[in-house]
C-alpha cells in the first residue's frame, strides 16, 4: 500500500528528479493535515459497526425495494452480505484517508468489483449510494467532534463512488 508519501517520491524517482516546490508543498499539505486525518480514522474506528447499521437503514428506507421479497437484502444470508461489504468499504476508505492515497482503493477493493457485482446481479446504484450515506454520516460526526476539514475525509468515499458508478462522461 502506498501512501501520499511514497506516491510522491516514486513519481520524483522514476522521472530522475529533486523534490521541487511543488512537492514540497505538497509534503507540508500532507503532515499539517495528518492529525485530522487521523482523528477522522479513529473516528470510523470507534464507531464502525453503528456507521454501518446506520447507513444500512437509512438506505434501506430510500430503498425499501432492496429487503423486499426478491430484492438483492432480502433473506437473511444477503442482508448480512450487504452489511459485510459496506463494511469492508468503510474500513479500505479509513486506509486511503491516513495514506491521503486512493491507491488502495484501487488495488484491494475496486478491480473488478464492478463486474463481480454485476455476475451476480447485485445493483451498483445502491451500493453507490450506501458508500455516500456511510461518507456524510462521517463527516457529521467530524464536524461535531471539531475536525475543521472534512472535505479530506469525502476523498476516499467520493473516489470509491465515482469508479464504482455507471455514468459515463
Amino acid at each position: 500500500m502506498r501512501d501520499a508519501v511514497t506516491s510522491l517520491i516514486r513519481k520524483y524517482d522514476v522521472t530522475g528528479r529533486y523534490l521541487d516546490r511543488d512537492a514540497i508543498d505538497n509534503l507540508k499539505q500532507y503532515f499539517a493535515s495528518g492529525t485530522a486525518r487521523l482523528a477522522a480514522a479513529a473516528l470510523i474506528n470507534a464507531n464502525s459497526a453503528a456507521l454501518v447499521r446506520g447507513a444500512a437503514i437509512r438506505l434501506f428506507e430510500e430503498v425499501p425495494e432492496l429487503i423486499r421479497a426478491g430484492g438483492n437484502a432480502y433473506t437473511t444470508r444477503r442482508y448480512s452480505a450487504c452489511l459485510r461489504d459496506m463494511d469492508y468499504y468503510l474500513r479500505y476508505a479509513s486506509y486511503a484517508l491516513v495514506a491521503a492515497d486512493t491507491n488502495v482503493l484501487d488495488e484491494r477493493v475496486l478491480q473488478g468489483l464492478r463486474e463481480t457485482y454485476n455476475s451476480l446481479g447485485v445493483p451498483i446504484g445502491p451500493t453507490v449510494r450506501g458508500i455516500q450515506i456511510m461518507s456524510e454520516m462521517i463527516q457529521t460526526m467530524a464536524t461535531e467532534a471539531g475536525i475543521a476539514d472534512t472535505s479530506l475525509i469525502a476523498e476516499p468515499f467520493d473516489h470509491l463512488t465515482r469508479e464504482l458508478s455507471e455514468v459515463s462522461i
